[in-house]
């Protein structure tokens, strides 16, 4: 069996983490969805697909006809064996030629007359015949309306508490001691042949080495063993596979660090299917960790272990069944690990909420089954990627601000006094933006740094233990270098002190004309400002700058100066600094407002020729004539940076990408409207005909 998600190998692949986010966004925009247990059901199907020798990019949008639902798989079977390599907007399995689509969080609700839309690329040899019959939720998609049945529930277990707890010590103190955390992500979590699957180089000693001294206290280790173990009924594990997971461990133990194991993908891959496959999924998950106890039973009690990541399941009757699953899970791990003796007895165990969401209800499960468990010798962990429009930058989400702040807060406030206020420490084992999944640049400096400046802050004043994900796209793994020094600067600052921000990073003075002067709006944060740099020069207040309140204002006589010859692009760099955290780097920017030109092209290969002329692109718009939204997540005008359309600034074009081609009706002008960092808007439109699109300035 296989399974896929996300964009390419190295993507951070994830399930339902933002359902609950996604339904915050919808509910702002007054869009609510029911499920009734008794329902109408029908669907339609479009498929397309683009192919290449040996390989094929294809785009499914599915139509729901019937009552809305919540939570689909769409089903299909490949006429010509085709197979799967990679998928996005949705998670694709397939065993043989039978292929599954699930829901992915942000897109399991589907109204009446919804479109949910994904892709996903495919290998192919002789021909490559596409599908023509579907089924949604197990009903054939005709293009009617037909009754369908409630989906089956599961009874359920309830596990009964040891009756001798481990002794009673001080899991906060153990807790608080791993701040702070990376993740050795995309490395044993890979689905493939070894650590190496999804890109990035073996582990090391010197790899951990180099780790441990940029002051991480704590390790979390990924592993995905589907790949890796024997058939029923003994589902044993590799011998190769274990002891290297065993060295890596040592080496890290040997380091210093706390470290962590779990079941990664496997929730993803196979547990996810125990509402209807309860009996096999629970034997082959006990068969793993009473493997995996007996191995790690006499390792340091630094050493603790995560029950599963991400728990999920696919055709649920609800949330309740859910949590009786995921409790089944937890109280089954933690029978086997501690009936397993050594230091397993007390070891330290670490269980997450259903998707390891923050949600209340969520949290207040996870509640219910430590204390039935009685063992203060477990820790809770949930997943942090932030405000979603934000994490992805959709919908507007371009900036840092109040909303995204509060969603924060409202996180973590909830894991603080569900569990924290307890004595139950928290693991936050992941956190990050998810827009990084495709590169750290889909979220605009500034504002990414003004994030985890206060993402820092916060879970230390929340008692929260942080593991940075990392899936390679933050320390380079070959040369020990962070691949980006500036916000390594400001996570690693935000353990321990608040740093100065400001409204923006940016300066932008108009290329021609009178240069006037610029004001930002300065965020102490509980510092005072101390100053303004240019490299080793100090900038005199009064002359070349002034300080009112909150407000920092660069006099007209200063940028004058720092844009010289006011070629287009950054002119200068000044550093705001403060009595406490790291500098705030502030560019001055000299631009014109970009001018773009009309084009033609495909569907799968159309791009805006762009002078950019110093300025960036935040985010587009697209509407239709009538002012109705355009192109996917149509509940919002704005679309998803990277996703949909990205700049690319060397080329000097704006690339519209076949995904926002696939949602956007034939024949139906779209208004296109791109907004820069500058505050300068561009109109431009498109017209799909076909595969072929035509783009005008006019």
């Amino acid at each position: 069996m296989t399974g896929t998600r996300g964009t390419t190998r190295r993507t951070r692949w994830r399930l339902g983490l933002f359902a609950g986010a996604l339904s915050m966004v919808m509910v702002t925009l007054g869009m609510t969805f029911a499920v009734s247990a008794q329902a109408a059901a029908g669907c339609k199907v479009a498929y397309s697909a683009n192919q290449w020798p040996g390989g094929f990019t294809a785009n499914v949008a599915v139509t729901n006809l019937g009552d809305p639902i919540n939570g689909w798989r769409l089903t299909w079977t490949f006429p010509s064996g085709q197979q799967v390599t990679s998928a996005w907007n949705a998670t694709v399995t397939a065993t043989g030629s039978a292929v599954t689509a699930t829901n992915v969080g942000y897109n399991a609700a589907l109204p009446t007359n919804g479109t949910a839309s994904f892709g996903f690329n495919g290998s192919w040899t002789g021909t490559n015949t596409a599908p023509t019959t579907f089924a949604l939720n197990g009903v054939t998609c005709t293009g009617g309306v037909g009754p369908t049945t409630a989906p089956p529930t599961t009874p359920p277990v309830t596990t009964p508490p040891p009756t001798t707890p481990p002794p009673v010590g001080d899991p906060m103190a153990y807790v608080a001691a791993m701040q702070p955390g990376w993740n050795l992500g995309n490395t044993f979590d890979a689905v493939g042949a070894d650590e190496t699957a999804w890109g990035n180089p073996r582990v090391t000693e010197a790899q951990l080495d180099a780790i441990r001294a940029q002051g991480f206290n704590s390790i979390r280790i990924p592993v995905t063993w589907s790949n890796h173990h024997g058939p029923a009924p003994a589902y044993t594990i590799d011998t190769a596979w274990l002891n290297r997971v065993k060295e890596v461990v040592g080496w890290a133990l040997d380091d210093g660090f706390y470290v962590m194991i779990n079941l990664h993908h496997d929730s993803w891959q196979w547990i996810n299917t125990m509402p209807t496959d309860r009996t096999n999924v629970l034997n082959r998950y006990n068969a793993l960790w009473t493997q995996i106890a007996a191995a790690f039973k006499d390792a340091s009690p630094k050493l603790h272990l995560e029950s599963v990541n991400e728990p999920q399941f696919a055709n649920s009757s609800g949330d309740a069944q859910n949590a009786q699953l995921l409790h089944e899970l937890n109280t089954s791990f933690h029978r086997i690990v501690r009936a397993s003796g050594g230091n397993n007895a007390t070891r330290m165990l670490v269980l997450p909420t259903v998707y390891t969401q923050t949600d209340q209800a969520r949290a207040d499960e996870l509640l219910a089954t430590i204390n039935q468990l009685n063992d203060r010798n477990l820790i809770a962990t949930v997943h942090f990627y932030g405000y979603w429009p934000f994490s992805v930058n959709v919908a507007g989400g371009t900036r840092f601000d109040a909303t995204t702040q509060k969603d924060l807060t409202d996180q973590f406030d909830r894991v603080y006094n569900t569990f924290v206020t307890r004595n139950i420490p928290v693991i936050v084992g992941e956190y990050g933006l998810l827009g990084f999944d495709r590169h750290t640049g889909t979220i605009q400096q500034g504002e990414k740094l003004k994030f985890f400046e206060f993402l820092g802050h916060y879970a230390k004043s929340r008692r929260l233990t942080t593991q940075l994900w990392d899936n390679g796209q933050h320390f380079n793994r070959t040369t020990f270098q962070w691949r980006d020094a500036e916000l390594w600067a400001q996570i690693r600052s935000s353990w321990t002190t608040r740093s100065g921000t400001a409204s923006s990073d940016q300066v932008y003075v108009p290329r021609t004309g009178a240069v006037t002067a610029k004001s930002l709006t300065l965020n102490l944060n509980g510092t005072t400002f101390s100053g303004l740099r240019q490299g080793n020069t100090n900038l005199v207040q009064g002359t070349d700058y002034t300080v009112s309140g909150s407000q920092l204002t660069l006099t007209a006589s200063a940028l004058t100066r720092l844009v010289g010859s006011r070629a287009y692009g950054v002119n200068a760099t000044l550093h705001a600094r403060f009595s406490t955290g790291v500098p705030w780097r502030i560019d001055v920017i000299s631009y014109d407002p970009p001018v773009l030109s009309n084009a033609t092209g495909s569907t799968t290969a159309f791009a805006v020729p762009t002078q950019f002329r110093g300025d960036q692109l935040a985010t587009m718009e697209a509407k239709y004539a009538d002012g109705s939204n355009a192109g996917p997540h149509n509940w919002t005008s704005f679309k998803e940076f990277d996703v949909t359309f990205s700049p690319d600034y060397t080329g000097n074009r704006i690339t519209l990408t076949e995904a926002f081609f696939a949602e956007v009706n034939a024949g139906s002008r779209v208004t296109l409207t791109f907004h820069f960092w500058s505050g300068a808007t561009v109109t431009y439109h498109v017209t799909k005909s076909g595969s072929t699109v035509t783009g005008t300035t006019a």
